[in-house]
């Protein structure tokens, strides 16, 4: 009897390590990308609890929510806008927001490299982390001319890197860290 008071005394601690373990995956301030997979749970409500995929425009359907805003927002502002929408109809409602799976957080690499493609950006990389991960670039690459594509405020922008400079320990500077949606083009 001892032992399983014990055990049931842990169970609410073991719990809280896995929400807060899932949740590690993702730093708090992570803004939320379209194809962002969340796991979605009101707490005694199984029928409200479910994984929901980020849409292209932003947004995501929850019942008794309706729609949410999600991208470019953080897990915590998605969370207590649903909260906000569920207490109108579960006023005891405890909502909680998890990232499943950072989905949408996206860099692409092309051109002259072994292994092009879009890859997953679940951690910070940088220029030459990205061609190590597509493999190093091929004997024919103008590995001094690779250049960045970045959309900002709506307009693309390039940034130019010298795989050379960087190999030689010169303007480590350009050796930026990528952002969601970059495209890294090895001519």
């Amino acid at each position: 009897m001892h032992v399983r008071r014990n055990i049931l005394w842990c169970v609410p601690y073991i719990v809280l390590a896995a929400v807060v373990h899932a949740g590690a995956a993702v730093p708090n301030d992570y803004l939320l990308q379209p194809g962002d997979v969340l796991t979605v749970s009101v707490w005694k409500e199984p029928d409200l609890t479910s994984d929901v995929v980020i849409r292209p425009d932003g947004g995501i359907t929850m019942p008794l929510a309706g729609e949410v805003a999600a991208a470019g927002h953080t897990v915590e502002v998605v969370r207590s806008a649903i909260d906000e929408h569920i207490r109108k109809y579960i006023p005891s409602a405890v909502v909680t927001v998890v990232v499943k799976q950072a989905a949408g957080n996206q860099i692409f690499v092309i051109g002259k490299v072994n292994r092009p493609g879009q890859y997953p950006l679940n951690r910070p990389v940088d220029v030459m982390q990205a061609l190590s991960i597509a493999g190093g670039v091929t004997p024919f690459a103008a590995v001094g001319d690779i250049k960045v594509l970045r959309r900002e405020a709506g307009r693309q922008v390039t940034l130019h890197f010298d795989y050379r400079d960087i190999e030689h320990g010169r303007n480590l500077q350009q050796n930026v860290l990528l952002e969601s949606g970059d495209t890294v083009v090895v001519p």
